[in-house]
């Protein structure tokens, strides 16, 4: 089989364009195909008057060599890669009733795959998680939105299926991934429940609704082959001993209830939010340092303004669905300014986890049908930044701008919001415009920019009006600011080695987010992939 790549076609083209494209790539008549599927679909709106569907396809033809021989030296044209899983290792026979469990902790994108991968390798693993299940988790998580009410162990941030179950659901990832271990998260996620065009399309995304019965579907699944859940166990501490080297050694784990779990193998995929386990963590030795990460606010537009933006006169093609972007700009004063997890069609929501702080995310559903488009409006720090060289200084940094946050809004978990045009101009808004705030509980009119540092601050002003030449009226005065995006990505990273393991610590596996390892759902599914392999080795060997 051979794959064909970069085939590309007017956008209303006729479902037998693509057919007869193939077959003018191969050389052959379209009689000699004698199947073809689509791997990949995108489309290229560079030229917004004759948009473009770009095709990756995998291909039978009677004729193969001749069609390889046709296309030497055209580097769209070669085999058709080997993207099967494959498991490393298995556990023998009754190996779980010998020796402790492995045990996963945190249920979010990253400890969902490694469980997974454990239990298909047969090891039987524990999977611990502070928060919920993934239903009564969504009905607290709107008791914040809807009634101000927040529950510190259950909310965006913490229970079963971890943040991204409140996000836009995003598929995709920049990480590098020979082994096509994606295909694996994606095909596992079709198995679930989620549609089968994840497969193919290229910015794919499934959104919050699907991914509750998705996360209970691979939950079921891994009960099935041996692995075990446990919600509202939350890790307070972590047994340690002396190891043969000399460095220490996992032992076991301690819960909150006074329980403690004896296993010599666990994978820490905390999320980036898990502030008091990292603070345990960093108490008991284990090394952790400060690692880069973004802050800003969340900029919501019209969704139509975007897709005129992008589409032009095929805005609103359903082949094209809601327009993103994604945007940069090197600001004067050295920092760099981005948007960040872009939501088309959706809203933004709260998203802290702790009392008198105020967070924002981004939200869609799979219609990705709301009014507005939403996406971080984000500025680079580094722990140059933070005022401290402690491991944890990141996170009081954190704290302290959502904790400004909240008495912005008014101390009721209302989000500070203000008009890109008072922005601009120095001045606090008293009210919205053409753009009405998606944020829930509420949006309080304020000055931002006492919310940030006055770098960050200056940044985003230099880079608005940059932005607004891109993307006409991205500066529109109307547009609206909510802050404040303080978790963009951990604020630390829990050192690990080629074996995946604790730089110092044995047995403890840092994994996903929360480790300072992936960004996102897909690479931290991935991320998860590998460290539960690098667990099986260890406990085989």
């Amino acid at each position: 089989m051979l794959r064909l790549t970069e085939l590309k076609l007017p956008l209303d083209h006729p479902p037998e364009a693509l057919p007869a494209a193939i077959a003018e790539r191969l050389g052959v008549g379209v009689e000699q195909l004698i199947s073809w599927k689509v791997w990949r679909r995108g489309n290229d709106a560079r030229k917004k008057s004759a948009i473009l569907m770009v095709y990756t396809v995998d291909v039978d033809v009677a004729d193969e060599a001749a069609a390889l021989e046709h296309c030497a030296g055209d580097p769209r044209v070669g085999p058709t890669p080997d993207t099967g899983y494959r498991h490393p290792v298995r556990a023998p026979d009754r190996w779980a009733e010998k020796h402790p469990r492995p045990v996963v902790i945190g249920a979010g994108p990253c400890g969902l795959f490694a469980g997974l991968i454990l239990a298909e390798m047969g090891f039987r693993p524990i999977i611990l998680d502070r928060g919920k299940v993934v239903r009564e988790r969504t009905k607290d998580t709107w008791g914040l939105w809807r009634k101000s009410e927040l529950n510190p162990e259950s909310n965006v941030q913490f229970g079963e299926g971890g943040a991204g179950t409140f996000s836009d659901g995003k598929l995709y990832s920049q990480i590098k991934d020979p082994r096509f271990l994606g295909r694996k998260v994606l095909t596992e996620f079709v198995q679930a429940g989620a549609p089968e065009e994840i497969l193919t399309e290229a910015h794919p995304h499934i959104g919050t609704f699907r991914l509750v019965t998705m996360v209970e579907s691979m939950r079921a699944k891994i009960e099935a082959l041996g692995g075990e859940y446990r919600f509202q166990q939350r890790v307070t501490d972590v047994v340690l001993e002396p190891g043969p080297d000399g460095a220490q050694r996992l032992a076991g784990l301690q819960l909150e209830s006074g329980q403690v779990i004896e296993t010599t193998q666990a994978v820490f995929a905390v999320g980036h939010s898990a502030r008091d386990t990292f603070a345990m963590l960093h108490e008991r030795g284990v090394h952790i340092e400060a690692k880069p990460f973004s802050i800003g606010f969340r900029i919501e537009h019209p969704q139509s303004w975007i897709d005129r933006a992008r589409f032009g006169p095929c805005a609103g093609h359903p082949d094209l669905g809601a327009a993103a972007y994604a945007l940069s700009h090197h600001a004067s004063n050295g920092r760099a300014v981005y948007s960040f997890c872009m939501c088309p069609g959706g809203t933004v929501v709260a998203a802290t986890s702790e009392v008198g702080r105020v967070v924002t995310n981004g939200m869609s559903q799979y219609s990705r049908n709301e009014r507005n488009a939403n996406s971080g409006l984000v500025v680079g720090i580094s722990p140059a930044d933070f005022g401290s060289d402690h491991p944890l200084a990141g996170i009081d940094l954190q704290r302290a701008l959502e904790s400004q946050a909240f008495e912005l809004g008014g101390r009721s978990y209302f989000a500070p919001g203000q008009r890109v045009g008072d922005f601009m101009a120095g001045v606090a808004s008293t009210g919205f415009g053409e753009v009405v705030p998606s944020y829930r509980p509420g949006v309080t009119p304020t000055d931002l920019s006492t919310a940030l540092p006055d770098y960050a601050i200056t940044a985003l002003r230099e880079a608005l009006p940059v932005f607004g030449r891109q993307i006409p009226r991205y500066d529109d005065p109307d547009a609206l600011l909510t802050g404040v995006e303080t978790r963009t990505s951990s604020p630390v990273r829990i050192t690990r080695g080629k074996d995946f393991q604790s730089l110092n610590t044995r047995g403890l596996f840092p994994a996903g987010e929360g480790a300072g390892y992936a960004g996102g759902i897909l690479s931290a599914a991935v991320d998860g992939i590998k460290v539960a392999e690098a667990v099986a080795q260890a406990l085989v060997l």
